[in-house]
């Protein structure tokens, strides 16, 4: 295994998901998949409000980028295709200063 290559970590999240019969017992259920993924991003908003070491951030991050690519194998799409289509599209946007941060969003004025 190739701990750099996408294939190996998608491959491995398949292999969690079928020793675990996800398809079979609801946990590739969509909005299941929503509902943990929102539960990651406030473990993810804890360790930072609570300034946790980046240790338990890297932990909480992982957690979200695992059922990330879960929820691309239960959807049935190729989530390295989206991610370069998407990055195509972002590139070409304008940056604009909200508040005193940065944000590169599909503006509508």
């Amino acid at each position: 295994m190739n701990p750099d290559s996408y294939g190996d970590m998608l491959a491995t999240v398949q292999s969690f998901h079928d020793k675990h019969r996800f398809r079979e017992t609801g946990g590739e259920d969509l909005v299941y998949r929503v509902a943990l993924m929102a539960e990651e991003l406030g473990e993810i908003s804890a360790c930072v409000t609570k300034g946790k070491d980046k240790e338990a951030l890297a932990e909480e991050v992982a957690d979200l980028l695992i059922l990330v690519l879960g929820t691309a194998i239960s959807a049935g799409f190729d989530l390295r295709q989206a991610f370069w289509d998407k990055m195509r599209k972002i590139e070409s946007r304008q940056a604009r200063m909200i508040n005193g941060r940065v944000r590169v969003s599909e503006f509508r004025d």
